[in-house]
């Protein structure tokens, strides 16, 4: 049975309640299918889609008991002067169980409705005389109250009672007292609404929450897509193939219609009345396709944007499996080609019961997520040694907030698993003081931690709160006391953060460092605020620097510094060894060189007349000669290579000696003679200077290599000395042997340098004739 309206306009139902169950009801016409035989392909809709009248029907008995516990447990308490109807001792009643999701969600909007209206349905009791003439325990006040809200909403008509449902004694009896008064309730709502000159009851509410309450009823669905089981392009083919045709912005959207959110670009937005026909599609069911508020939709897509490559992230605060479920199918897909290691989703779940826990997992597997880890630790015992953590790169705080920005803060809180306790306040359009200053404490204290994590990249700090001091005071604070505490002497030099720009598809809602989405009629408020890590400055080194800073940490094995290595010191030692050995034999070759050239001089000396006259005599003999030859001098080792050298008188020991001078000076200078002419043009010969000035020292940097140097000289051509006649056996006769090259002297070894002998030190030959 469907109620009429009244004509009067007394009272339109204006509760969140109905107002989102009659924008999430199909029409007349598709109920009307859906109550024939249903065909193979159609799935089934969800229960809140097949129970249209529960808003003018009534509710099952067990609603209304869940709503009076809810009630009891949040109601306003009024001082004792003031208060009027008392509700028994708040002690915090136990909830009942209730397993349908639906029938919790209808009586958490019933009792929230009643602490709407808390003082206008206490004004009616009394002014009634209900709370008089029919005496309740305290302890029952509360399902009075939730029942009596349910009862003016209705009109004052009786509830509809539809089949099977579970009897509760004690809601029957509240019932049939209100029946029986319902005339005197009535009469008194209507002198509360000419006293304060209300058109409707919604007109007592404050102007903060009638505001709200009026866009939850027009809010458009918002719908991301399941990257894991699906992609955007399918489904929108599966959208057009159904009758969905697509517009541009979220202004255009009217009937079947469909659109791309501006901000992310796998969220698809939707009229509020189309969500029998998505479940029509499978999308739903399928869990290709999730329905869920935006604000907990633009967390995710920022950490997505912020970890470009491998780097797991750590999720910390109030959250659904579904918040969950987008940020894992995000970074799953956009990361796979990137990494070798699937990316991983840890996620906190310190302060959630054990069935709580249980539905966070099945949430996520159905979703089709394997890269998500459940952390049961508590958050601020958790820090950066953790093993588990260690590739945690992203860090999304979404803490317990008080949700001002929500339109719909029942379905919200419901579904993100929120704080219930929360709906007294919100019910009066304000959080009181003492309650937003114990969340903005936990909110700082859970920033301060997530900043103390050294390699974390940004934190991620998302809220749906419109008060300034959960936002922006509260991040700027917390940044300000990480900078001092990282600057203070004693603690550990922490890496700086600052506030950045969120990586979203527009932004026109960036105010400054900060994103700020305005609750309005096309979406809930929220705020965002990504702290990324500040770059280290780029300090210019040269390289000879650079190379100091490597050999420092033994990177290059001490190249391009001053001070040798291991392997230079052991071979400067060796070298320093040759050195040292050659300029000791140097300085005796000197020596030993000085004293040869003082023998030749004597030498020279004493057969100076004898080679006179042997010269004047053998030039007279080598007219008469036919056959005379020049004689070839062959360099030995101080020794004449001739067989009968002995037996002879030996007229060519003056030539020996010359050619054991002119050998010895070669070899110490190092030049050759290129013609007798050389030999017999140079100067006498100088004295050897001491073996201190002959000898320097070589240089330390620059080491040289001794290499052996042998000189052989040209041919010398003497004349004859005797006659043919008188040299007896051709073969056997000495000055026949002339030609023959002498065996070169023993070699001596020189330095290249130029600086191992003096000039003074070579000695040239004096010329013979």
């Amino acid at each position: 049975m469907v109620r009429k309206r009244n004509s009067g306009g007394l009272s339109r139902r204006s509760s969140a309640c109905k107002t989102t169950a009659d924008s999430q009801i199909p029409s007349i016409k598709d109920l009307t299918l859906l109550d024939g035989p249903v065909h193979s392909e159609i799935p089934a809709l969800p229960p809140e889609l097949l129970t249209p009248g529960h808003g003018q029907l009534g509710f099952p008995d067990s609603v209304y008991l869940l709503a009076a516990a809810i009630f009891h447990n949040t109601h306003l308490e009024k001082p004792a002067a003031h208060r009027l109807v008392h509700y028994g001792k708040r002690t915090g009643l136990p909830l009942p169980e209730v397993k349908d999701e639906e029938m919790q969600r209808t009586a958490y909007e019933l009792a929230f409705n009643t602490l709407k209206y808390q003082e206008l349905l206490e004004d009616i009791m009394i002014d009634s005389c209900f709370y008089l003439a029919q005496p309740m325990p305290d302890d029952q006040m509360s399902l009075v109250a939730v029942m009596l809200y349910d009862f003016q909403d209705r009109k004052f008509l009786p509830r509809e009672r539809r089949g099977e449902e579970e009897f509760v004694q004690e809601v029957r009896d509240v019932e049939n007292c209100l029946l029986r008064f319902k005339t005197k309730l009535a009469a008194s709502l209507a002198r509360c609404r000419i006293k304060h000159d209300l058109l409707t009851i919604e007109c007592i509410l404050p102007e903060s929450v009638k505001m709200k309450q009026e866009r939850s009823s027009s809010l458009p669905l918002y719908a991301w897509v399941n990257t894991l089981k699906s992609s955007l392009d399918e489904v929108q083919c599966v959208l057009k193939g159904a009758g969905f045709s697509q517009v541009k912005s979220i202004g255009q959207l009217e009937g079947q219609t469909f659109c791309q959110d501006p901000h992310c670009g796998d969220i698809l937005v939707f009229p509020a009345q189309l969500k029998a026909e998505l479940y029509r599609t499978r999308l739903l069911s399928d869990h290709r396709l999730i329905i869920q508020d935006k604000s907990c939709t633009l967390g995710p897509n920022a950490v997505c944007s912020l970890l470009s490559g491998e780097g797991d992230v750590l999720m910390v605060g109030c959250f659904s499996g579904l918040t969950v479920s987008h940020t894992a199918s995000l970074i799953a897909v956009n990361h796979k080609a990137n990494s070798k290691d699937q990316s991983k989703v840890y996620v906190c779940v310190s302060d959630r019961t054990t069935a709580q826990r249980e539905e966070l997992q099945d949430a996520v597997t159905n979703m089709g997520c394997k890269n998500v880890k459940l952390i049961p630790e508590v958050f601020q015992s958790l820090d950066g040694g953790d093993t588990r953590l260690q590739k945690v790169r992203v860090i999304l705080l979404t803490p317990q907030c008080s949700v001002s920005a929500i339109s719909n803060p029942v379905e919200f809180i419901l579904q993100e698993n929120g704080d219930t306790d929360l709906l007294q306040d919100l019910s009066q359009g304000a959080i009181a003081q003492s309650k937003l200053e114990a969340l903005v404490a936990l909110q700082k204290k859970d920033i301060d931690h997530a900043l103390k994590f050294p390699n974390v990249w940004a934190v991620v700090y998302s809220t749906c709160s419109s008060y300034p001091e959960e936002n922006e005071a509260v991040v700027s604070k917390a940044l300000e006391q990480a900078k001092a505490r990282s600057e203070q002497e004693g603690e550990p030099k922490l890496p700086h953060f600052r506030p950045s720009p969120p990586g979203l598809a527009e932004g026109s809602e960036v105010t400054g460092p900060f994103f700020r989405l305005e609750p309005s009629d096309q979406s809930n408020g929220c705020f965002l605020a990504v702290l990324t890590r500040e770059p280290e400055p780029v300090v210019e080194e040269t390289a000879q620097e650079v190379l100091a800073r490597a050999n420092a940490k033994g990177l290059l094995d001490r190249i391009g510094s001053n001070q040798p290595t291991r392997k230079e010191r052991h071979g400067n030692a060796n070298r320093t060894t040759k050195a040292t050995r050659a300029r000791s034999s140097q300085s005796h070759l000197s020596v030993n060189n000085q004293s040869r050239v003082s023998q030749l001089r004597n030498c020279e000396t004493k057969d100076s007349s004898s080679a006179t006259s042997c010269g004047q005599q053998g030039f007279a003999k080598k007219q008469l000669s036919p056959r005379g030859k020049a004689p070839c001098l062959q360099t030995s080792k101080n020794t004449v290579s001739s067989s009968s050298s002995s037996s002879k008188p030996d007229h060519t020991k003056p030539c020996k000696s010359a050619s054991r001078v002119i050998n010895t000076a070669a070899s110490i200078n190092g030049h050759h003679l290129s013609n007798p002419s050389s030999s017999s043009s140079t100067s006498s010969l100088r004295p050897a200077p001491p073996p201190s000035a002959a000898v320097a020292p070589p240089p330390r940097r620059r080491q040289e290599v001794l290499r052996p140097v042998a000189l052989t000289l040209p041919s010398i051509h003497f004349p004859n000395f005797f006659p043919p006649e008188h040299s007896g056996v051709e073969g056997n006769n000495p000055r026949r042997n002339y030609n023959k090259w002498r065996p070169p002297p023993q070699a001596v070894p020189l330095l290249r340098s130029s600086r191992s002998l003096s000039k003074e030190a070579a000695v040239k030959p004096q010329p013979w004739f």
